[in-house]
């Protein structure tokens, strides 16, 4: 019988060069099966099956169909990404999964196919976050994060903003969404605006068309007594239905472009004017942007522009790679390999709550697994 690498309190050790591991990453925190593959900080592969299809007719992500679309498109996402990066199952250094936060029967699918992977080739197991990920992920763009590294994370679920000192043991929370995250609130105003799901696509074509200054809604948390880090964009959306519901209501047609552009000017104006205000106080000099939300071309440019007065380097990574992927759990795998950290146990578990603050979930138990690859995988 061949022993498997021991997944509890020592570091991994194989065969692989420490900077540069071979590592698969799997993704199902939401409507998406992400698998990745990356060598070190290049990316090899970045293969996706996407659900978002069958969610539409619903007007947001159902739970249970994204579950079953996992579980449909696993193992042929798996293959498709081994195939795409020209390497073997057995090649791999390691396998990484989302552990949390997420969908808890989505994060279940794919932590079950991680382990069932890494176990039937003998390779460490890592559990990792999610939002972290989101993070790791500009190292396959712009190469190694720098250490500090800011982070504005905006997505459906999560609009935060993060200090980074090590990106596998070190991530620290300045501030987050009390209620609606800035996603959320795109896909509230496009179904109020009969746009279609998801919102945030959309409205951004619309607002390229329309006048950012054409209406003025609320910023959120901005007075001198709120909070400095924190966001909060459910007054904006309920300012904007409002406004549109009395539009119709007096029979007036509803002018689209403008109130897209003016709703989404009030988003990124927030979260630009916070981020930047976090990097000053704390004296970072780079800014990060990821999540789905990144992909805003007009929150990239008044990024840019905002970073550029204060003597700040943006970075942000190409659209496809700021959505949900497998790209980023494997690039931050590759990293917990790369600095040995502790590998997570076969007890892992999907954690739809996991903070932030605990970029992977290592093991605590204290037995060593033997399997026999040849019979489980060839």
């Amino acid at each position: 019988m061949q022993e498997l690498p021991f997944h509890g309190t020592r570091a991994y050790s194989g065969s692989t060069s420490s900077s540069q591991p071979l590592v698969l990453g799997i993704e199902t925190s939401c409507d998406e099966t992400g698998v990745g593959i990356v060598r070190g900080t290049t990316l090899l592969a970045d293969a996706v099956a996407s659900s978002v299809d069958e969610h539409a007719r619903f007007g947001g992500v159902v739970p249970e169909v994204a579950s079953r679309a996992h579980l449909e498109a696993m193992v042929p996402t798996i293959d498709r990404a081994l195939k795409e990066a020209g390497v073997s199952a057995k090649d791999l250094d390691g396998v990484a999964v989302t552990a949390g936060p997420g969908l808890a029967g989505a994060l279940l699918v794919g932590v079950s196919a991680a382990k069932a992977y890494a176990y039937a080739l003998g390779k460490p197991l890592y559990g990792v976050n999610h939002l972290a990920s989101h993070i790791c992920v500009d190292q396959l763009e712009h190469g190694p994060l720098p250490e500090p590294t800011m982070a504005l994370l905006v997505s459906g679920g999560h609009s935060s903003l993060l200090l980074s000192t090590d990106i596998t043991s070190d991530v620290r929370s300045l501030g987050a969404t009390i209620d609606d995250a800035a996603g959320e609130a795109f896909d509230k105003i496009a179904r109020v605006l009969n746009l279609g799901f998801p919102g945030g696509p959309v409205i951004d074509r619309y607002a390229k068309e329309g006048d950012p200054e054409a209406i003025a809604f609320p910023r959120g948390l901005t007075g001198p007594r709120d909070p400095a880090y924190d966001f909060s964009f459910s007054g904006l959306k309920t300012a904007v239905a409002r406004w549109i519901e009395a539009k119709r209501a007096a029979g007036e047609e509803v002018p689209v472009r403008d109130v897209s552009a003016s709703f989404q000017e009030a988003v990124v104006d927030v979260l630009t004017r916070k981020a930047v205000r976090a990097c000053r106080d704390e004296g970072v000099d780079h800014l990060m942007i990821g999540g789905g939300v990144a992909a805003n071309s007009r929150l990239r440019a008044l990024a840019q522009e905002r970073c550029e007065a204060a003597g700040i380097q943006l970075r942000v990574p190409r659209m496809k790679l700021c959505t949900d992927n497998g790209a980023m759990v494997a690039a931050l795998g590759a990293e917990m390999v790369a600095r040995n950290r502790t590998p997570s146990g076969w007890d892992l578990s999907a954690d739809s709550s996991l903070p932030v603050t605990d970029p992977h979930v290592p093991g605590n138990h204290d037995h060593v697994h033997e399997v026999s690859k040849e019979n489980l995988y060839s």
